[in-house]
C-alpha cells in the first residue's frame, strides 16, 4: 500500500468512526426521547441533541459521499467523452470542487466563532461547537477532493467513485 493509499485509508476511517459516533448519538438519543414519552419522562434537550448529532453525521460524511459517488453527479456527459476525457473531466470536477470547499473555510470560521457568543437553549452548549460542523463539512470535502486529485495524478485511483464496500 502507497503513501497514497495508506493517507486515503486514514482519512476515510477517520469520517467513518465520526458517523458511526454521530450516528450512536443520534440513535441513543431519539431511542431516548421515544422511550420518554412513553413513559412520560420526556427529556428537554433530547430533539437539540438529535439535530446536532444530525449535523456532525453530516460533516463527517460529506467526505464520504463525495468518495462513494453519493453525492450529486452528473457524468452522462462525462462517461460518452472519447479517450482520456471523463479522466480530465473528473479531475477538474474534484479540483473546482476542492477549490471551492476551500475557499469558503475562512467564511465558515468567522461563523463558527459568532457561536461563541452563543449558547444552545436546552442543553447550554456553546453554538460554536454546533456551528463547527459546517467549517467541518467543508474541510472533510475539500481533504476528500485533494485526496482524489492525488489519487489521480498518481494513479493510485482513476477518479471513479470508490464503492463503501471497498474500504472495508
Amino acid at each position: 500500500m502507497g503513501r497514497i493509499d495508506k493517507i486515503i485509508h486514514l482519512t476515510t476511517r477517520l469520517a467513518q468512526w465520526g458517523v458511526g459516533l454521530s450516528f450512536a448519538v443520534l440513535i441513543a438519543t431519539v431511542l431516548l426521547q421515544v422511550g420518554g414519552r412513553l413513559t412520560g419522562l420526556s427529556f428537554v434537550w433530547t430533539e437539540e441533541l438529535t439535530r446536532y448529532a444530525l449535523l456532525f453525521m453530516v460533516a463527517f460524511g460529506i467526505g464520504l459521499s463525495f468518495r462513494t459517488g453519493d453525492l450529486v453527479n452528473v457524468d452522462v456527459v462525462c462517461e460518452v467523452l472519447p479517450g482520456r476525457g471523463p479522466w480530465v473531466l473528473r479531475l477538474i470536477s474534484a479540483l473546482v470542487t476542492g477549490g471551492l470547499a476551500l475557499y469558503l473555510l475562512v467564511p465558515a470560521w468567522r461563523y463558527v466563532s459568532i457561536g461563541a457568543l452563543q449558547t444552545s437553549p436546552a442543553l447550554g452548549l456553546r453554538m460554536d461547537f454546533v456551528h463547527l460542523t459546517v467549517w467541518l463539512l467543508l474541510l472533510f470535502l475539500a481533504v476528500f477532493a485533494a485526496l482524489r486529485v492525488l489519487g489521480m495524478l498518481t494513479g493510485a485511483e482513476n477518479g471513479l467513485p470508490q464503492k463503501a464496500e471497498e474500504e472495508v
